[in-house]
């Protein structure tokens, strides 16, 4: 794999959090947009309408009361995902991979009761893990069971694909994998490993963790170079249309390829992050430069995604 140093990319074009606030999200996301992205339930029934599949929705939470409908749905489940629906950095979010006996197993393997599920709804009621720390909602969703191909690549969690659309095209991907120094989670502040994707062909560049170049999986150990996502151009599709449904100029996608379901929305993200650009080895500034500079821009997702392939793939 080729390795870019920090210096080097910033000849080549890297967006800093400066020009990213008041340039992209500051110019280009309407405020008015932001509590839409900013409550994943409000996101599940916006994309819906734009042919957006997300994991589905077993039970929202929204009153102290509702929470004894939780113990009688959650009797014949062996899987789920607990969430509140204003949290943020994956922050209050439960997964649940199995049972034993009375109690769930989370994905660490740790055993959880009931009892600790019902006071976890308690607390994300109450806004313990909610943006502005406001009351919230509790969203109980289907388990999320990650295609083979891409689950052994990660640690224990679920691994997730990040796409950055700028209006409504894509313009730079990575796929995130767990690690044990992330707790499972695909969160790179935490730990995780951060794998470019080629825009053209969703197959991996270079692989990143805590910014440092890597070449295997820390966990795994397995090779990260030959990595390919399946139904790439239609995940790109998918994202593209995440566009329409919110009228955000600059957000992050965030993807799953489920073994049963295909591609699932997870969320979106309103100000995603720039180590993007250190999994690609690239700056994204002149891919957004690329799409200002349209004299003609492409109206539908599908055109929108096949110009983005031609224009910022890597052949």
């Amino acid at each position: 794999m080729d390795w870019i140093s920090p210096r080097k990319l910033k000849k080549l074009g890297m967006l800093n959090m400066n020009r990213r606030n008041v340039g992209y999200i500051g110019r280009y996301n309407e405020r008015s947009s932001f509590p839409l992205v900013d409550n994943k339930l409000k996101t599940k029934l916006a994309v819906s309408e734009y042919g957006v599949k997300t994991p589905k929705l077993l039970q929202v939470v929204r009153q102290q009361h509702e929470i004894s409908h939780f113990r009688e749905m959650s009797e014949d489940l062996d899987g789920f995902a607990i969430k509140p629906a204003k949290g943020s950095g994956g922050k209050g979010i439960t997964v649940i991979t199995g049972r034993d006996e009375d109690n769930f197993v989370k994905a660490s393997g740790a055993r959880i009761s009931v009892a600790m599920l019902e006071r976890h709804l308690t607390n994300i009621l109450a806004g313990l893990y909610s943006l502005a720390g406001t009351p919230d909602v509790a969203i109980v969703e289907s388990l999320v069971q990650s295609s083979p191909a891409l689950a052994k690549y990660s640690f224990q969690g679920v691994p997730d694909i990040r796409i950055i659309i700028f209006q409504g095209y894509p313009v730079m991907a990575m796929l995130r994998l767990a690690t044990k120094a992330s707790d499972g989670k695909a969160n790179l502040h935490q730990g995780a490993v951060g794998v470019g994707l080629n825009i053209s062909t969703g197959q991996s560049l270079n692989a990143v963790q805590f910014n440092r170049p890597i070449t295997l999986h820390p966990d795994t150990g397995l090779a990260l170079q030959n990595i390919n996502i399946e139904a790439w151009e239609d995940m790109l599709e998918m994202a593209s249309r995440c566009y329409e449904a919110t009228g955000l100029g600059y957000m992050g996608v965030d993807l799953v390829v489920d073994a049963h379901e295909g591609p699932l929305l997870l969320e979106l993200n309103a100000r995603p992050g720039l180590a993007i650009q250190m999994a690609n080895g690239e700056g994204l500034l002149p891919r957004l430069t690329n799409i200002e500079a349209l004299k003609r821009p492409h109206f539908s997702p599908r055109d929108r995604v096949q110009y983005a392939m031609e224009a910022f793939g890597k052949h």
